[in-house]
């Protein structure tokens, strides 16, 4: 409650939807979208930036700040709040089907430094941004939208979550992971010790 997801449509259809939502609400609704690489991933006729595998190849990191301040300045543009990136999983897994492109690269350290870039610059604009997904979703060979993946404890990449913790980021996504060394129960997303500790 108090919460618009936005998915697929156009600006000029998306806008004034949100904006008759919050006029009605008593109190502000928190806008949200799934805009990992600029607004173009959810909605028509806008810009889309490349895909962060290509972004880490990226030698000047300062322009990941910039990027991530226009990501905010889009996200802005139509009333979105929380913008439900960036990706800080590490593609450590040869045959992931779903993260690949959405990942900085195979290297932890990098996609630490590149993923707290893009969190600081978006969150300079304004907007909220959310590190996922967690404790990782690199290292995994199952789409966890079809099944539950188990995440070995050789492929745990917690590095690029700490960074984003210390960028300040304002939310973090779990991933629907099972992680037996961190708990043996539940899935991540289920999981009171690795979401409280």
């Amino acid at each position: 409650i108090g919460t618009v997801l936005i998915k697929q449509g156009h600006p000029l259809a998306q806008v004034p939807f949100l904006n008759t939502l919050q006029n009605r609400s008593k109190l502000p609704l928190l806008c949200v979208a799934d805009a990992e690489w600029g607004l173009g991933m959810r909605m028509e006729k806008t810009l889309s930036f490349p895909k962060n595998l290509t972004l880490g190849a990226i030698q000047n990191e300062a322009l990941l700040f910039e990027l991530g301040k226009m990501l905010g300045e889009q996200c802005k543009l139509v009333g979105i709040h929380l913008n439900f990136a960036p990706v800080v999983d590490v593609n450590n897994h040869p045959h992931h089907p779903i993260i690949g492109m959405r990942s900085f690269g195979d290297d932890e350290d990098a996609v630490s430094r590149k993923g707290a870039l893009v969190i600081r610059g978006m969150q300079e604009a304004g907007i909220l941004a959310c590190a996922k997904h967690f404790p990782g979703h690199g290292g995994v060979e199952i789409d966890s939208h079809h099944g539950l993946p188990t995440l070995s404890s050789s492929r745990i990449a917690l590095k690029p979550f700490k960074e984003a913790l210390t960028a300040g980021v304002r939310s973090l996504m779990s991933g629907h992971l099972f992680v037996p060394k961190l708990d043996g129960e539940h899935p991540a997303s289920l999981s009171y010790p690795m979401m409280t500790t």
